[in-house]
């Protein structure tokens, strides 16, 4: 752990309470000049930090990343108390990483999925080349949202990896209603939706193992526009972009962060990938819409039927024929 994470460890210790410049040096073995220039390196990351006579605390308005932070949410919930999903100790089953900056969360852990071990989360205050489906460009501005991936070893067949996608949104909805007092729906197959505009986007990427058939390891993204850009979204997703809430609160980012990934973890090996279909269900806005099926390039007017039980979206076309999608994009026709 650097000075500035041992620094920034005593502060969320003392939550609101004041504790003084000499206290730190000391216990750190510090100078007073040093503990000093921490400080103004953490504020630069994002810690709202009070400086005041009687030393330093964590401001109300605390809006950054912190492993130590999130590692309490984990096993605490997104406010207080004890886990009720059977996740506690959940802080010593998923490892953390927690980047200021990294091109892609997801491209990071491809590149060390080798040596990385199941259940390694890496998060990151900001993307410099965020990526969604498609190969579209997934907007990351510093200090506003959550970008995390996730590498997993599961036991499942290449066919079936939608699963761990779907099980994401559903997190990602438990986790927003959890930490905020919106409601977030999902359209199929993967984006999150709060008040008609899309927070939260997911990619997930995989090793095949060919002899097998089955998943050598996968890489779960997910993107949380928690906040709205000081700027506002780039215009070309203005219309279709929005973040999960206005009101900011403290550890806000943290929190959301934590309660995904107990979510998560509750769904993938908890309940082994059993009964969250019902939630996504649930949570869909699609069932009963004109749509247009995206694949390959075309544009394939439908009509949303119904979702089963693996999460695959059942359409008719417009000539009468059906088909259970399991992969591909749709957009909602306009009335």
């Amino acid at each position: 752990m650097t000075t500035k994470q041992q620094i920034a460890a005593l502060l969320e210790q003392h939550e609101t309470e004041y504790i003084s410049g000499s206290a730190i040096a000391n216990a750190l073995g510090l100078t007073r000049a040093a503990v000093w220039k921490c400080v103004k390196q953490l504020e630069a990351e994002g810690y709202d930090i009070e400086s005041a006579k009687k030393g330093y605390r964590l401001g109300d308005d605390n809006n950054a990343l912190s492993e130590g932070l999130i590692r309490r949410y984990l096993d605490s919930g997104s406010k207080s108390g004890t886990s009720e999903d059977g996740t506690s100790g959940l802080a010593e089953r998923v490892s953390l990483e927690v980047l200021s900056a990294v091109d892609s969360t997801n491209n990071y852990l491809k590149r060390k999925a080798s040596q990385t071990p199941s259940w390694h989360a890496v998060i990151a205050s900001e993307q410099t080349a965020g990526r969604g489906r498609m190969g579209r460009t997934f907007e990351s501005p510093a200090g506003t949202g959550v970008y995390l991936s996730v590498l997993l070893r599961p036991d499942l067949p290449a066919q079936q990896a939608v699963r761990l996608t779907t099980a994401a949104a559903v997190a990602a909805c438990l986790a927003i209603e959890e930490c905020t007092d919106s409601r977030a729906s999902i359209k199929w197959v993967n984006d999150v939706y709060v008040n008609g505009k899309k927070t939260c986007g997911i990619l997930t990427e995989a090793s095949i193992d060919l002899e097998s058939g089955g998943l050598d390891w996968a890489v779960m993204g997910i993107g949380f526009n928690v906040y709205e850009p000081e700027d506002g979204f780039p215009a070309e997703i203005r219309n279709i972009a929005g973040a999960i809430t206005e009101k900011h609160s403290r550890d806000l980012r943290c929190r959301i962060a934590a309660s995904f990934l107990r979510h998560y973890y509750d769904i993938v090996e908890t309940r082994q990938l059993k009964g969250y279909p019902d939630e996504y269900i649930k949570r869909s806005f699609v069932i009963g819409k004109r749509i247009n099926v995206l694949r390959s390039g075309t544009v394939r007017p439908a009509k949303a039927l119904s979702i089963d039980g693996e999460c695959r979206l059942l359409v008719e076309y417009e000539d009468g024929t059906q088909e259970a999608l399991s992969s591909g994009e749709v957009s909602i026709r306009p009335v």
